[in-house]
């Protein structure tokens, strides 16, 4: 079932087909909305980090999402800095939120991404 985009609120944790960036593929994996409502007003798509269960293969900003259970997430986790631009034919539900602090942590890590 795919949902609108405009459903989508900036740290709301989503199941998507993630696009590889060599021919492998897709994936369906969980992920994190990044963009805000804005952005989601004038646009279809919204921007998303991957987020991994793999928290032993932490690379330069990752963030491990202290609150996993809350976010709607199985099992301990991380968001990474795998982003896309995805539309909402790639969506498939919404799994959670990260809390506040989480979220903050997320956003933390991307400015340092950036270099910002």
């Amino acid at each position: 079932m795919t949902q609108s985009t405009t459903s989508h609120k900036r740290g709301d944790v989503v199941l998507v087909d993630f696009l590889f960036p060599d021919p492998s593929g897709t994936k369906r994996r969980p992920a994190v909305v990044l963009s805000a409502d804005p952005y989601h007003r004038s646009r279809r798509e919204v921007i998303v980090a991957a987020i991994t269960s793999n928290v032993s293969r932490r690379l330069f900003g990752d963030r491990l999402i202290a609150q996993w259970r809350e976010a709607g997430l199985r099992r301990p986790s991380m968001a990474t800095r795998i982003i896309r631009t995805v539309t909402a034919s790639v969506i498939h539900r919404h799994l959670g939120a990260l809390q506040p602090d989480d979220l903050a942590g997320v956003d933390q890590s991307l400015r340092g991404s950036l270099g910002f």
